[in-house]
């Protein structure tokens, strides 16, 4: 299958699952649309059993689409830079110690208490994981997923100041996500008993600041650039220009990717690039760019409802899955409660708080992205199943649910 057709047949695809839920399902966007991607995907695994001619096209498109590659090196740059170049920056600004702490210590915390809980609980049920690689698995789900959390919270009633910490913190734990993602995959490839931690600071000092300096100045750039002019036209091909210059610079150089396209993001959306009142450029860039953000949203989680169809058939996939569920809801209430026990003086929040934090931490399709790019090993495909099914999980089942937490933690007048 040739690359037009496969793209045409992605988006038509997008475009009948988005029409069937907003004619029919009529649930929040994406919700419905990975709700109706993960049923029509079981239905054409079970048609493929009986008939493979029958669901010939549905099939063949999930099995052509490299969605580790898509997802991470062409799609993730998009939606980043769309996220964060709307974001509220003086809000941000307000809460970028709890986000700070939780996109750094949280994800830390989280992918040891993930690791150790997978660990103990998988050899419970007979299930023999080494601890490296359940490390591993804490690192690539860990991070929260700025897309599903952006996504999602749209349609919540959060309170404004948590709204902030949980988008802020979902734009930039990518980067520590990553770096100990790489550190342990190297770790495991090297088949050494000893960390370098040498090796490690360089690589988190490059990938990290890298990512950051490499957004600062194309961003600086192309605002000035996008400031000189008036026709919106070129306005709107220099900022899709930036994120796809960051994307190849970063992955030539090894920053960090996210990093870079957040950092661009809020710098030129902090800055109004109106010359005349008349124009209101900068509004309609942002509005360009939401609408960007809703048509990748949609095709990224139809992707992710097709990847069901590539899933390695194991015998307990719903056992591997609860446990990955259980584990990480431990580990996200954990690696928020920590903070709040020993930076009071910087975290300043409550443990209701906390239960809406925990159940507001979604993961996406960039973790099923990085499962797949797992090498070949005895363990990838639990790994890729358990990731699987957290994802669905924190989708639909805590996206649906998100409000009833909210309502039963916060009064209704404090969270409007």
């Amino acid at each position: 299958m040739d690359l037009f057709s496969i793209i045409a047949l992605l988006v038509i695809v997008s475009a009948f699952y988005s029409y069937i839920n907003a004619r029919f399902v009529k649930l929040p966007g994406t919700i419905g649309i990975v709700t109706i991607a993960v049923v029509a995907s079981i239905i054409t695994i079970f048609i493929d059993s009986v008939d493979p001619n029958t669901a010939h096209y549905l099939t063949l498109l999930a099995k052509h689409i490299n969605f580790s590659s898509t997802v991470l090196n062409i799609m993730l740059g998009f939606l980043l830079f769309s996220s964060s170049f709307t974001l509220n920056t003086r809000r941000l600004k307000k809460e970028m110690r709890p986000v700070f702490i939780l996109s750094t210590i949280g994800v830390i915390i989280s992918t040891v208490v993930f690791g150790w809980l997978f660990y103990w609980i998988t050899n419970l049920f007979g299930i023999h994981i080494p601890l490296v690689y359940c490390l591993l698995f804490g690192a690539l789900i860990s991070p929260t997923d700025p897309v599903a959390v952006g996504a999602i919270i749209k349609n919540s009633r959060l309170p404004v100041n948590l709204e902030t910490i949980i988008s802020g913190e979902s734009l930039f734990n990518d980067g520590i996500g990553l770096v100990l993602f790489i550190t342990i995959l190297e770790f495991i490839d090297s088949g050494n008993d000893k960390l370098d931690l040498a090796k490690t600071v360089v690589l988190f000092v490059k990938e990290v600041f890298g990512g950051i300096i490499l957004g600062a100045f194309l961003g600086f750039i192309a605002f000035r650039l996008m400031k000189s002019i008036t026709d919106f036209q070129t306005i709107v091909l220099v900022s899709v220009a930036l994120v796809m210059s960051i994307s190849v610079v970063a992955a030539y150089m090894h920053f960090s990717i996210p990093l870079a396209v957040v950092t661009a993001g809020l710098f030129a959306g902090n800055r109004s690039i109106n010359l005349d009142s008349s124009e209101h450029s900068h509004q309609s860039l942002e509005k360009f760019w939401e609408l960007i953000d809703e048509m990748l949203n949609t095709i990224l989680f139809v992707m992710i409802g097709l990847q069901m169809i590539n899933l390695p058939y194991l015998n307990n996939y719903w056992l591997i899955g609860s446990i990955g569920i259980a584990a990480i809801l431990i580990a996200r209430w954990i690696s928020i409660l920590t903070p709040l026990v020993f930076f009071k003086k910087i975290v300043h929040t409550n443990l209701k708080n906390i239960n809406i934090l925990t159940w507001a931490g979604l993961r996406g399709g960039i973790s099923i992205a990085l499962a797949l790019s797992l090498p070949y090993s005895p363990y990838r495909h639990v790994i890729l199943a358990a990731s699987y099914f957290i994802v669905i999980f924190s989708v639909i089942v805590q996206g649906l649910t998100l409000n009833r937490v909210i309502a039963a933690s916060i009064p209704e007048e404090k969270a409007t």
